[in-house]
């Protein structure tokens, strides 16, 4: 055999290795909804998804390489920061709503508090270009990537090319996102008849079932959908929620319904983190609404709770919290 035809073959079979994709299970919970997300669009693989992991956690996504997006998203407080109220991003800049709690995402169809991404697969271009978050550019971004040793050999891997492009990055962190999911807390054991909630957990959930599972649609615990909540409007960020997208006055204050899983972690609540506790959530809802005309159908009608039913629904909603999930090594940073 021709040497050099020897040495084409066999530096071959090294890029074709890198090139054999492993499949990655989406597992969907039993008794779950089939999810929103297409994944024969973007095919779920272990390489994009440990190069999405990489990517999540790393701080060259913004423009002076300090904050990544589990800056905001920890992974030990459900995806979420519980430090301050409202984002914070590069050079200490302040953004303007809470971060939201990240799980189970293959089920929705709209992202972020206002519903402005409509894909998972461009929901981080949102963050990452944010002046106030990341404040950096997809090229730049791309640019520093493709400058990196280590995310040559990590495309490579997942995409059989070295070549980074933004739709690639933007993928791989979609796939990470995916992976996210929480369906191990003590409600989903109880469903599954592998465990019993207790006598004041029980009477929680019938609580819950009864005033709040209109839009903290089981199992997800979110219709995923959009609603006014009553709360009454910062003076300060004048936040108008779904209508800055739309435009439709009928979208007025109204925000991304938040999943209740996890909530123990969570904090602070609200789409401006004005909350720091459960029972200060409750309190809203027992005796804070503000009446307009865009306020939930399901709170037009004053909600009745006495001080020992707010404290059986906080022992049920606590049922909610996935250990499995919250500590989950797949999910943390990666280890070198």
């Amino acid at each position: 055999m021709n040497k050099k035809w020897g040495i084409a073959i066999i530096m071959c079979l090294a890029l074709c290795a890198f090139n054999i994709a492993t499949e990655h299970i989406f597992e969907v919970p039993k008794n779950w909804p089939k999810p929103t997300y297409n994944s024969n669009k973007n095919p779920l693989t272990k390489e994009k998804v440990e190069l999405g992991r990489e990517l999540f956690y790393d701080p060259i996504l913004s423009k002076n390489n300090l904050i990544s997006c589990a800056s905001c998203h920890s992974p030990y407080t459900a995806f979420t920061h519980v430090d301050h109220d409202l984002s914070h991003g590069i050079d200490d800049r302040i953004g303007t709503r809470n971060s939201p709690a990240l799980m189970n995402l293959a089920w929705h169809h709209l992202y972020m508090w206002d519903g402005a991404i409509n894909h998972l697969d461009m929901q981080a271009l949102a963050p990452i270009s944010h002046p106030d978050e990341m404040g950096e550019k997809i090229e730049s971004v791309v640019l520093k990537l493709q400058h990196s040793k280590k995310y040559s050999k990590l495309f490579l891997k997942a995409y059989g090319d070295t070549v980074v492009t933004g739709e690639h990055t933007l993928k791989a962190i979609s796939q990470f996102m995916l992976t996210l999911i929480s369906a191990n807390s003590k409600y989903d054991s109880v469903m599954r008849k592998q465990s019993h909630f207790t006598e004041q957990e029980s009477k929680g959930y019938q609580l819950f079932k009864q005033h709040c599972a209109s839009c903290h649609t089981e199992p997800l615990f979110t219709h995923t959908g959009f609603e006014n909540n009553g709360l009454p409007i910062d003076s300060t960020l004048n936040d108008i929620g779904r209508m800055r997208i739309t435009k439709n006055p009928q979208d007025s204050l109204k925000f991304k319904v938040p999943t209740l899983r996890n909530i123990e972690f969570s904090f602070p609540y609200m789409h401006d983190g004005r909350f720091k506790k459960i029972s200060d959530v409750l309190k809203h809802y027992t005796s804070g609404i503000v009446h307009s005309k865009t306020l939930a159908k399901s709170l037009q009608q004053p909600i009745l709770l006495s001080s020992n039913d707010k404290v059986d629904l906080t022992t049920f909603l606590l049922t909610l919290t996935d250990k499995v999930f919250l500590f989950n090594p797949k999910h943390s940073f990666p280890k070198k």
